[in-house]
């Protein structure tokens, strides 16, 4: 069959085949090249990029059943959590709490989940579950420095409580000898993202003394000065990091460079952390930053 015959317009982006069939699309319209089928009994008007999550979940919601949502680092991801650095490529994790059945397919995890009160939350017409417990889920696998970035993330911009966090874990179980309780000691308010957490993360364990986050300073007369990303204010050292290639917008670039200047008036070291920094074993970041705790008087042990 052609594929120039048009589609019912109340199908969506991606259907399943039961709801064209359903809506009169004749089964060869179904089998033309216009459409794509990112998954088992879905078609798609246009490619559906596999690198695109939301694009992929929405994707997939013509096949999700009642009771099944999207969870584990699918969640995180679409609630605008920071997912792992290293070379990774999560699935499509649905899930679905007992008795209710996971999905079996392919592109996708399954998970059937111990019974308990649904928490979703929708995000673009997806359920989604809980943050809070997709950050638990994500415990399984993920490591000690992207949980507490995750965390950080959750503290910061989604409004969740470390103590939210540190329930979850106790009452549905830790995990892999207590990482979710290691991740949660690390973790912070007060921060932009998840290189900031990685900076940190890093200062600490170098054996420098642990830096506040989302420092507000101010002039003597109370004047707002700036929120620097980590600060040690005993030693008024403030560390930012600044992962741009090069200043290709030169109207921020200038507002940035008088901020920088406006912290240094106040009698601070401003140490940028650039990505270079931060490439190989990481330690010219620590060096940057430890030189500057020596020049205004830190000395290990302190």
């Amino acid at each position: 069959m052609s594929s120039r015959v048009e589609l019912p317009a109340e199908l969506p982006q991606a259907f399943s085949v039961a709801q064209a069939l359903a809506a009169g699309v004749a089964p060869g319209r179904l089998r033309t090249r216009t459409l794509s089928r990112p998954f088992h009994g879905v078609r798609a008007r246009g490619a559906v990029s596999a690198g695109a999550l939301l694009e992929r979940c929405r994707a997939f919601a013509p096949r999700l059943r009642d009771g099944q949502f999207f969870s584990h680092e699918t969640a995180l991801a679409l609630v605008g959590a920071p997912l792992p650095e290293w070379p990774y490529a999560p699935g499509i994790h649905v899930s679905a709490y007992r008795p209710a059945r996971e999905p079996r397919t392919r592109g996708v995890v399954g998970h059937r989940l111990q019974l308990r009160a649904p928490a979703f939350v929708w995000i673009d017409g997806l359920p989604v579950e809980d943050p809070v417990r997709a950050w638990r889920q994500a415990g399984t696998r993920w490591s000690f420095g992207d949980l507490v970035a995750a965390a950080d993330f959750l503290l910061q911009e989604r409004g969740v409580e470390a103590s939210e966090l540190r329930h979850e874990a106790r009452m549905m179980g830790d995990l892999r000898g207590g990482s979710l309780s290691h991740a949660l000691t690390a973790a912070r308010g007060g921060v932009r993202s998840a290189r900031e957490t990685r900076l940190r993360l890093l200062l600490v364990n170098a054996g420098l003394p642990e830096p506040e986050t989302g420092w507000e300073l101010f002039t003597t007369r109370g004047t707002f000065v700036a929120e620097l990303d980590l600060a040690f204010p005993r030693y008024r050292v403030a560390v930012e990091y600044d992962g741009r290639v090069h200043a290709e917008d030169a109207a921020q670039f200038a507002r940035d460079a008088d901020r920088w200047s406006a912290i240094r008036v106040q009698g601070w070291d401003h140490v940028r952390v650039l990505s270079h920094h931060m490439m190989g074993d990481e330690q010219a970041a620590v060096a940057l930053v430890r030189d500057a705790l020596r020049r205004a008087g830190w000395t290990a042990g302190r």
